[in-house]
């Protein structure tokens, strides 16, 4: 079995309204790897988070094709789509507004696995567990999301994408609307489950340090297209286009 969890070839999105169309993700390929972090970098508005809602088919694609763990999901729909989603997970930036706020957090973390025939007694002591591995106690399962503070909702958001056990686990600005210090727990907390796991990891980020503390590979990606793909040392030290220059000293 080949060890690319996923492959994105020629992705193109294509939004329209009315008689005008923008391209918003343009000709972009990639793969990630088994126990690989990718990280995806670029400006507000470069296409970052169209392409983690593509390779999840959160929106449609107009071009291209997403193969995951060697399955076509491109135009995945229903019952094939769902069992595409117990291999890929998202954790987004706003961690409270990713709860219904109307349920504890162990209901949220806890509804895959019901949704997977898991009865009530199981499913509170996986969420337990969950809870656990991301550094929190149980007591938490009983919280809502508004009584819990960012950073403890954003583990909890972690808690809930590991339930179904992914392979690959995409985080869109996961850390961006967190304080720098809250960032680096979740982040330290990211990297102790890749290690242990052996997850892999599509990381959509602006931020260059955070990059380079995470991932393998990156892609610089400007208005939709990728300018250039390396190392975090290879984008950092030898940037090979002006764009990728003037990203790189706006965060240094």
């Amino acid at each position: 079995m080949s060890d690319t969890i996923l492959q994105a070839e020629h992705l193109k999105k294509v939004f329209t309204s009315g008689k005008k169309s923008f391209t918003a993700v343009d000709d972009v390929s990639f793969t990630v790897k088994q126990g690989e972090c990718l990280g995806i970098v670029g400006e507000s508005g470069s296409g970052k988070s169209t392409i983690a809602k593509m390779v999840t088919r959160l929106t449609d694609i107009t071009e291209g094709t997403v193969t995951l763990l060697g399955q076509d999901i491109t135009h995945a729909k229903g019952k094939e789509l769902r069992k595409a989603w117990q291999k890929i997970q998202m954790v987004f930036q706003m961690p409270v507004e990713s709860f219904d706020p109307r349920r504890t957090l162990g209901d949220g973390i806890g509804e895959s696995l019901r949704n997977m025939g898991m009865n009530r007694q199981e499913t509170g002591k996986k969420v337990e567990e969950l809870l656990a591995t991301c550094g929190l106690t149980p007591e938490f399962a009983k919280c809502y999301p508004h009584e819990v503070s960012g950073g403890q909702c954003q583990r909890a958001a972690i808690a809930r994408a590991l339930a179904v056990d992914p392979a690959l686990l995409i985080c869109d600005e996961a850390t961006s609307a967190l304080d720098v210090t809250v960032q680096k727990q979740v982040l330290e907390l990211l990297i102790e489950l890749k290690q242990k796991k052996n997850l892999s990891f599509l990381m959509i980020c602006h931020d260059l340090a955070l990059v380079q503390m995470f991932c393998e590979r990156v892609l610089v990606l400007y208005q939709g297209r990728v300018m250039e793909t390396g190392t975090p040392d290879e984008i950092t030290n030898h940037p090979k286009t002006d764009y990728t220059k003037r990203l790189i000293d706006s965060v240094l």
